[in-house]
């Protein structure tokens, strides 16, 4: 079979802070980054349209050659993975493989909390959809998970204001109304690709002793350890230490932005989704 790059999907610019860990752990493989820049936010879109738009982009990151995809968009992985991995996949690609950051990051806590008292701080969607829960209850059945939403992180991200006072207000905001759930609350995962931008505000907010857990680290680790379980999808993966970069909108304002999540300057070309 032919060659590619492993494709990473988001809705937008957060999933180039899971690249950006990915191309740490993996530097020598080809990576196609898509962002359907013009259609974010998809947080507080219907689990038809997440699932439509990901499916879209699922098959364009297909037609461009990737045995492999990761939604790096966590609304994406909980409104659309499982039924695009059962109903779709066998019919488009069967032997191709699409992953999420869901599971990599609730596998990772049962190693960090003690009290199984987990905090979920997302986007309305991600939150909406019990997805974490899910996942969490199902390896760790002793736990408890509660969920915030934080409508306003993202905006605050994208429009570069992550490190102003207006930042700390709703920072603390969130950080308030999680624990005000639960007392106990030892680990926090942020559930939103975003988020690693605003970590520091979000741990200087919370109490000594709690575990804030991003996710890009641990999905480059869970990548890595993939691939080498399955040597199958490995051999079809590009090892050229290439990068390339689509969005669905303007390809100067996703340079512009993009440089902020990855750290270092990019280009980019305008893709369309239908």
């Amino acid at each position: 079979m032919q060659k590619g790059a492993i494709g990473i999907f988001d809705s937008g610019y957060g999933g180039l802070t899971i690249l950006r860990d990915i191309i740490k752990a993996m530097p020598e493989h080809d990576y196609i980054y898509l962002g359907d820049n013009a259609r974010t936010p998809y947080g507080t879109r219907s689990f038809e349209t997440v699932y439509k738009f990901t499916l879209q982009a699922v098959r364009k990151l297909f037609d461009m050659g990737c045995p492999l995809i990761i939604l790096a968009c966590n609304t994406a992985s909980a409104k659309a993975l499982r039924t695009i991995q059962q109903n779709d996949l066998p019919k488009i690609a069967p032997s191709n493989r699409i992953l999420g950051v869901i599971r990599p990051t609730v596998e990772a806590i049962g190693n960090v909390t003690k009290s199984w008292e987990i905090g979920v701080m997302g986007t309305a969607g991600t939150i909406q959809s019990q997805s974490y829960d899910m996942e969490i209850k199902k390896l760790y059945p002793r736990a408890n998970v509660y969920g915030q939403a934080c409508p306003m992180f993202v905006p605050i991200v994208e429009n570069g204001e992550y490190d102003s006072p207006g930042a700390d207000y709703f920072v603390e905001k969130y950080v308030n109304s999680l624990l005000a759930q639960s007392s106990a609350i030892d680990t926090v995962i942020l559930g939103c690709t975003h988020y690693p931008l605003l970590i520091e505000k979000i741990r200087g907010a919370l109490p000594d002793g709690i575990t804030v857990v991003p996710q890009g680290r641990l999905v480059a680790e869970s990548l890595k350890d993939y691939l080498r379980r399955h040597p199958e999808i490995e051999e079809r993966c590009l090892c050229s230490g290439k990068r390339f970069f689509y969005t669905t909108d303007s390809p100067e304002k996703f340079e512009a932005s993009g440089k902020i999540f990855m750290g270092e300057a990019i280009k980019a070309e305008k893709i369309v989704l239908e």
